[in-house]
């Protein structure tokens, strides 16, 4: 089953947050696709991410652009994967249909958003009926901290 963990954003926000885990994905040799609701968030994460310079550069494309297959980081507000990429990121409540398409899964959530957090708990129910190998991390002063 696939690996799926619940990011509890409790001190940054999600364009804070996202561009460290996709440098470590990258770092762990990994592709990743980041799935949006709408248009103005995945423009954010776009600008975010070509200004990231530290932890490392994150290489990155969308809807439109050439050889969307060659790209490490994969941002769509559809269910598409072009760059065949192993590590979903999900934003803004999204659901993924087929998680056996991924190996691993972040649900990053906005802990200061009640309906966020209600909507995360039935996703995790979801998950967990369907057998799938959760987690949970809640953002913490310095990085994440794993919590059951």
């Amino acid at each position: 089953m696939t690996q799926i963990g619940f990011y509890h954003l409790t001190r940054t926000s999600l364009t804070e947050a996202l561009p460290v885990l996709l440098s470590r994905t990258l770092e762990s040799g990994q592709k990743a696709v980041v799935w949006c609701t709408d248009k103005a968030l995945l423009d954010e994460l776009d600008k975010a991410l070509w200004q990231v310079s530290t932890p490392r550069w994150l290489p990155h494309g969308s809807a439109g652009i050439a050889c969307p297959d060659l790209q490490p980081i994969w941002l769509s507000m559809g269910d598409d994967h072009p760059n065949e990429g192993r590590f979903l990121f999900l934003t803004q409540n999204r659901e993924c249909a087929e998680p056996e398409q991924f190996e691993r899964i972040f649900d990053l959530f906005d802990g200061h958003d009640e309906t966020a957090v209600a909507a995360a708990r039935k996703r995790w129910a979801q998950a967990q009926k369907a057998g799938h190998d959760l987690a949970y991390w809640r953002q913490e002063e310095k990085g994440w901290k794993r919590a059951r």
